[in-house]
């Protein structure tokens, strides 16, 4: 290269470095999308997530006038997908959809993450809030809560409890249940909430924690026991079925969740129009009928007040990981 090319070569690659600079800045809503999106969901196909987020596709692909593309890719607690979106360009054309435990209690849970929650995500929206219930088997010679604890202090270690699978919010929301009861149950992984709850029917489990719709017939049927809701209020379809707190612990609220996350450049603006378009989605009534059917909760939001959820979410449960000696290799 010569001395008189450089000269000239390099004030035109900083001019042009300044100029692409408030370009990314000045990005607007009215200028996204212009080409499919894509939603890397970390459940499998069949799950409430992949179920709810089906759900939302058409009237998105009707409001952004672009397609929104669905891509699976399950595996660890939730990281195999996000460390996708994680590494992908923040332009707002790959988002992920993320529950607790890889967007807050995975940094706790494993020794080795493939991305940091707290600083390669920019939050855009939850999508739904999943309560769980805690049934037990008929012949269980407890049928209230305060009985189950008195019955569990009475034989420490003796009673089991099913749950969805190591690190999941069914197997954190036992783990809980047993540091404020201050009982000694011995915690069962399953693969998924419908194997636990098949179990507990069949009488080989005593007690599990499950998603509702997994147990919500049998509840009905009379072959399970259900002696409490694990969110913070009582659910429409079990209104007679208290919640643990109100049962007798105080303070006790296990909710599980997923939501919409960006990686972390993605620009105000990109975020911003697409927290509208979900919540508008999640607003629609057929939507939420559909939801609620599948035994979750819509819950819109703005980006900030997900953010700060995700916050307080790892905190609460970083605390409950470490009493509990939880850790997944």
């Amino acid at each position: 290269m010569t001395r008189s090319f450089a000269r000239v070569l390099v004030p035109l690659v900083a001019a042009c470095a300044l100029l692409a600079g408030p370009a990314r800045a000045q990005v607007s809503a009215t200028d996204f999308p212009n080409k499919p999106i894509r939603i890397v969901v970390t459940f499998p196909p069949g799950g409430s997530a992949d179920a709810v987020v089906r759900m939302l596709v058409p009237r998105l692909n009707e409001k952004l006038g672009q397609a929104v593309v669905v891509d699976n890719r399950p595996g660890a607690g939730g990281n195999v997908g996000l460390a996708v979106v994680a590494k992908a360009p923040g332009d707002g054309y790959t988002l992920g959809v993320g529950a607790a435990g890889a967007l807050s209690a995975n940094t706790s849970l494993y020794a080795q993450m493939p991305f940091d929650p707290s600083k390669d995500f920019k939050p855009v929206g939850m999508l739904a809030a999943i309560p769980f219930v805690i049934v037990g088997h008929p012949s269980l010679a407890a049928k209230t809560q305060a009985q189950l604890i008195a019955l569990a202090r009475a034989e420490p270690g003796k009673l089991s409890i099913g749950h969805g699978g190591n690190g999941t919010a069914m197997h954190l929301s036992a783990a809980l249940f047993s540091q404020m009861a201050e009982v000694k149950l011995v915690e069962v992984p399953y693969r998924g909430s419908g194997p636990a709850a098949v179990d507990a029917i069949a009488g080989q489990i005593p007690l599990a924690v499950v998603d509702l719709p997994s147990a919500l017939q049998q509840i009905k049927a009379g072959k399970l026991i259900a002696f409490a809701v694990t969110s913070s209020e009582r659910q429409p379809m079990l209104p007679d079925v208290p919640t643990v707190a109100e049962a007798g612990l105080p303070g006790y609220d296990s909710t599980g969740w997923f939501g919409v996350v960006a990686p972390a450049d993605t620009p105000a603006p990109v975020v911003a129009r697409l927290n509208a378009e979900i919540n508008a989605a999640l607003n629609d009534e057929q939507v939420k009928s559909a939801m609620r059917n599948l035994g979750v909760e819509p819950a819109p939001g703005t980006s900030k007040a997900f953010d700060d959820y995700i916050r307080a979410e790892t905190r609460k449960w970083a605390k409950v990981i470490k009493a509990a000696n939880i850790r997944i290799e």
